[in-house]
């Protein structure tokens, strides 16, 4: 059997989805945004982070958040993401890749983000160990379409291009 060596660049994607909640703080990207409703989850429910996350971490081969923090693990509740983000790089790190790029999608009705882009770009990319202008950070509604559009949830894609060390 012939065996292959890894390739020097690497494509990880990864999606996270959480309700929201009245009266929960809303952080993403590390960054607390002001709004009346945050995602729910078991860690801070940073919603940006953990698609950013599971992307370095696909895009290295590894398995995903769940593996390294579950939601059933007592020492995860109200854990802050970045910690996660972190820990996704040391691991992508271990395995000999570079985070070279990040880009995200935000999908949400509210809260308005564009004025807090500036901030979660440079909070990302601090944890993720890259330039500011390597971290792509957009939002969008779901033009009031399903519960994303309803106001009831927010969304994340990311992707994430790794490169051998």
């Amino acid at each position: 059997m012939q065996t292959r060596s890894a390739p020097l660049i690497r494509i990880g994607i990864g999606y996270d989805i959480h309700p929201l909640k009245r009266g929960r703080r809303c952080i993403l990207g590390g960054v607390e945004i002001p709004s009346e409703t945050g995602p729910d989850g078991h860690s801070d429910a940073d919603v940006l982070c953990h698609a950013i996350a599971d992307a370095v971490l696909g895009a290295a081969g590894l398995r995903d958040i769940g593996a390294y923090f579950p939601n059933t693990d007592p020492a995860c509740k109200n854990m802050n993401s970045m910690d996660i983000v972190r820990r996704a790089v040391a691991e992508a790190s271990a395995r000999g890749y570079r985070i070279q790029n990040v880009d995200a999608t935000v999908i949400a009705e509210q809260p308005k983000l564009s004025p807090h882009l500036d901030a979660i770009k440079a909070s990302l990319s601090d944890a993720l160990q890259i330039p500011e202008d390597c971290v792509g950070v957009k939002a969008t509604t779901n033009e009031r379409l399903d519960d994303l559009g309803a106001g009831l949830g927010i969304a994340v894609h990311a992707v994430c291009l790794v490169a051998r060390a």
